[in-house]
């Protein structure tokens, strides 16, 4: 991979979005989740708790990390598990100890941006107000905005989770500012619209749209027709852009838009700007991203931990190099496509082949082609309607 940079002329990006695992258990047993139900079982032997060594450690390199590459802005996401399994403290702490540590050893200048990501289930008026006064803005994932787009998120007793994640999202609502968004993962199975519209009655600031965590070893679920999670998709992008008003933000049709107008990727899911995420578990190793963990136990292991390590290392590991240096590390398939710089050949877990490693298309090549094509035809159309406005 070192020949590859040198080949390229490409350097490292730094890091700028740290995940930091607060907790390794949930509270839920998600029939589709990739942590506890895939082949990378790890989360078994973390402490199920961050302890205040690792939490200092980590709050040490990313200062370290800031300085060293003079960043201006930090992004901090806690996450695990459920986070908020041993209540909003921890976090508040952790979030403390990193703050900290960044004004001492980058300075005031360098901003720190935290957000954590939840089931929901928690959350009531206490824990968000005591998340919102560390300037903690919080994420929910749900499935859809009624019961039955929920049926797979069950509790450990198999019970649905829908009453109380529904309860803590209202309560959020409130709290505006503390009020990051909502993450769904999508499934071709449900009524696009019903989800969308359903989901616009919890008032988030933005949506995330995920496709589930698939690939060449494991492929998603079809649902009888071609292409079927890009027509969803491409469903979903016309009731949103045909809207009188934007409701809410759509990071995976905002990032397309941006890349058909020729601006970078802020995102692993399209495009090939260099991944800047890197995760730190509750043992205080350093990993990289989560989605891995759906390809092969270890998939995500790097050797580093931040009580021995800088985090300038794991930026020279293979797998966080063969997401930093672009169209080099595609398919030939993928470098040949005239879509490669929008799609970016998706999301570099859902490449994966159990023959041949992560140099392949993604196993949703199709239905990103169809979505990718479907919205430059709708944004071509608008800029000509627009023309014959102005004439």
């Amino acid at each position: 991979m070192d020949a590859v940079r040198r080949a390229t002329g490409s350097r490292p990006t730094p890091f700028q979005q740290f995940v930091l695992k607060v907790h390794s258990r949930c509270n839920l047993a998600c029939t589709y989740c990739y942590v506890y139900e895939g082949p990378d079982q790890s989360w078994r032997d973390r402490p199920r708790a961050v302890s205040s060594s690792v939490v200092d450690a980590a709050a040490r390199r990313i200062a370290e990390h800031a300085a060293v590459h003079q960043l201006r802005d930090v992004h901090v996401n806690l996450h695990g598990g459920e986070p908020l399994l041993a209540g909003p403290a921890p976090l508040v702490r952790y979030v403390a100890a990193v703050r900290r540590a960044v004004a001492e050893r980058a300075g005031e200048s360098c901003r720190v941006h935290v957000t954590t990501q939840t089931n929901g289930t928690l959350l009531n008026h206490a824990v968000i107000g005591e998340l919102a006064d560390a300037g903690i803005r919080i994420g929910v994932s749900l499935d859809g905005g009624l019961a039955r787009h929920n049926s797979r998120r069950v509790d450990r007793r198999g019970l649905p989770s829908w009453p109380a994640a529904t309860r803590g999202l209202r309560v959020l609502a409130g709290y505006p500012d503390a009020y990051a968004g909502i993450l769904c993962t999508i499934d071709p199975a449900t009524d696009p619209v019903e989800v969308y519209e359903s989901l616009l009655d919890f008032a988030p600031p933005s949506l995330d749209l995920l496709l589930p965590h698939a690939n060449w070893a494991a492929p998603p679920p079809g649902a009888g027709v071609p292409e079927p999670y890009g027509r969803w998709l491409a469903t979903v992008f016309d009731q949103w852009f045909d809207a009188e008003r934007m409701r809410t933000t759509i990071r995976l049709f905002t990032e397309i838009v941006g890349l058909l107008m020729g601006l970078p990727s802020g995102t692993e899911a399209v495009g090939t700007s260099p991944v800047v995420a890197v995760v730190v578990d509750t043992d205080g190793a350093i990993e990289q991203v989560d989605s891995l963990k759906t390809t092969y136990a270890g998939a995500p292991v790097t050797g580093f931990d931040v009580f021995r390590h800088a985090f300038d290392l794991a930026l020279d590991h293979p797998g966080i190099a063969a997401r930093q240096i672009g169209l080099a590390a595609l398919s030939p398939t993928c470098r040949d496509c005239a879509l490669v710089e929008v799609c970016g050949g998706g999301n570099y877990a859902h490449r994966f082949h159990a023959d041949s490693g992560f140099l392949n298309p993604s196993v949703y090549c199709r239905d990103l082609e169809f979505l990718i094509r479907h919205i430059a035809g709708r944004l071509s159309a608008a800029v000509g309607d627009a023309r014959l406005r102005e004439g």
